[in-house]
């Protein structure tokens, strides 16, 4: 067996299971970079180390690969913390390569990175100079089985010292598998009862591959169908209602509402899903079918832990001579035509910016067809789901919601850009000021990209704090930004851009497309902040029923 180091054999190891790696190199991990880079491994440098994990993560969303960030220890550590919570309230398997204190004690500089990690929710693995592999092994068998984030943690003492042959055995197919539960026959029984049935898909149906399977057993059913905004476009077809949430139009969770029975497949029904409780009727029977070990909402009155793929295809066994409720998805269907869709948008605003409805259709239009879409959090997080055509649900990248963070988008945009299919025009959409947090990745993403279009929402403001509370008559000053020239700056990096302040400045974008589409343009797009987002509409409005329950 050749000769490695420690890090060698972590890089080797992990080259076994991915083949890209996001980073910023410093003392800690300058050896395991050394490593990566004679295993073969495709180095992508980013300029903070949040982005290092965060490209990582949506690289992992875009394609359904394995990716690993790396940092060097201390403030290298901790400026990738962020990432590496939404990674894990996301579920999302990643794997954090990063330096530690040496095996024979802290230095005064050390912190306790295994603590940190522990206190996010991560378990780290920390690497030996005899088991080095096995270690690396299991930790990224962990992340992938139990699809979470992982820190595998070289001691800086031993990075570049000589590691242990190690027989390894060969990677697991890391892929969770679970029986069909007796569960499923009774699941049967109630849809095969069912006058308005509803299957409701989210990002573990997608993971696992049933879209097919439950698209065939809704079609069997007369069954409407629906998805998170993870699951988008997994079902589309005859009866589909689009995204369940604040996203969807008022028609679309008016039948929603209607349902008797209602599958879940592979979601766990937030918040947002259920619009704070109110998507569902209060007499219809949900039926949840899940990885997770019990019910991820108290709505749930069957649950069956199992994986969703096989058990539609049980499903579509034990309902083979199932009655279809075709009645029940023709109504639907003509509701859905002859219902409002969702806001235009205006022509003119109070302060004479552009209306985000009115700039998203628009640029539904512009926008090349074949296209991944990343979008960062913030108040204009709904205007793409709503407003734009998204392919596919591993075209939707949406991160920063599970942990409620912003600043996320540039750095995972970096890492969908190494995921895209060739021919696929990666577009980023952001808000001002999650673009300011992330904006030195954004020379990051010009130099990776092979197409990208990013489309800054600039309302100068965070906007989602000036709908929340200035609007309660609270001080807007800390919620204003200074109006920042984004086209200047990108043009500085090398990029192309243009100032959008009404829809036909959006000429300088489709010339730039008709042209080939290649490398970055920015539109840095004026949009007013005098019109609230639906979905942050119902999230204050649960709040103030809240507010009212307790108060009464």
């Amino acid at each position: 067996m050749t000769t490695l180091t420690v890090s060698g054999r972590v890089a080797q190891v992990l080259s076994s299971y991915l083949s890209d790696v996001f980073g910023v190199m410093g003392n800690g991990n300058v050896y395991f970079l050394d490593a990566a880079e004679k295993m073969g491994l495709r180095f992508s440098a980013v300029r903070h180390e949040g982005a290092a994990i965060a490209a990582a993560d949506a690289y992992y969303r875009t394609s359904g690969r394995l990716a690993a960030g790396t940092t060097t220890y201390g403030p290298g550590y901790t400026n990738a913390l962020t990432a590496l919570a939404e990674a894990v309230q996301a579920q999302i398997p990643v794997v954090l390569v990063t330096g530690d204190a040496p095996s024979s004690g802290a230095r005064p500089q050390d912190v306790d990175q295994a603590a940190i990690a522990a206190g996010l929710g991560a378990a780290t693995f920390t690497v030996t100079r005899d088991a080095a592999g096995s270690i690396t092994q299991q930790a990224v068998e962990y992340a992938l089985t139990k699809r979470t984030a992982v820190v595998i943690a070289i001691p800086y003492d031993l990075a570049s010292l000589e590691a242990a042959d190690e027989e390894l055995p060969a990677p697991l197919a890391a892929q969770v598998t679970d029986d069909v539960d007796r569960g499923l026959s009774q699941a049967a029984r109630l849809l095969a009862g069912a006058k308005r049935p509803l299957i409701l898909a989210g990002r573990g149906a997608h993971l696992a591959g049933a879209g097919t399977e439950l698209r065939e057993l809704a079609d069997r059913l007369g069954a409407l169908t629906a998805g998170t905004a993870l699951a988008f476009n997994l079902l589309n077809g005859e009866g589909y209602l689009g995204v369940a949430g604040g996203f969807g139009t008022d028609t679309a969770a008016g039948l929603m509402g209607e349902a008797d029975v209602v599958l879940v497949a592979g979601a766990s029904l937030s918040p947002f899903t259920m619009r704070f409780g109110h998507l569902l009727g209060p007499d219809s029977t949900v039926i949840q079918i899940d990885t997770a070990l019990q019910p991820t909402n108290p709505r749930v009155d069957l649950f069956v832990s199992a994986d969703a793929k096989s058990s539609a295809r049980r499903l579509l066994q034990l309902l083979d001579d199932a009655a279809s409720a075709q009645g029940w998805r023709a109504e639907a269907c003509k509701r859905l035509a002859a219902g409002p869709g969702h806001h235009p948008g205006s022509d003119e605003t109070p302060d004479g910016r552009l209306d985000p409805r009115s700039l998203a259709t628009a640029l539904d239009a512009v926008l090349p067809e074949r296209r991944t879409v990343v979008q960062d959090g913030g108040h204009f997080v709904g205007w793409a789901p709503m407003y734009w055509n998204i392919p596919r649900p591993q075209d939707l990248v949406m991160v920063g919601t599970a942990f409620q963070a912003i600043g996320l988008g540039l750095a995972s945009a970096v890492g969908a850009a190494r995921a895209v299919e060739d021919g696929r025009t990666l577009v980023l959409a952001s808000g001002d000021g999650g673009f300011l947090m992330g904006l030195p990745d954004l020379e990051s993403l010009i130099g990776a990209a092979k197409s990208a279009i990013v489309v800054i929402y600039n309302d100068a403001a965070y906007g989602a704090e000036i709908h929340q509370y200035g609007s309660q008559g609270l001080t807007e000053k800390p919620m204003l930004i200074p109006e920042v020239d984004f086209s200047g700056i990108a043009r500085a990096l090398g990029a192309e851009s243009a100032i959008i302040r009404s829809l036909a400045d959006l000429s300088a974008l489709t010339d730039w497309i008709d042209a080939g589409a290649r490398g970055t343009f920015v539109a840095d797009c004026r949009i007013t902040s005098s019109v609230r987002a639906p979905w942050l509409n119902e999230w204050m409005n649960a709040k103030q029923a809240a507010k009212a329950t307790v108060a009464g």
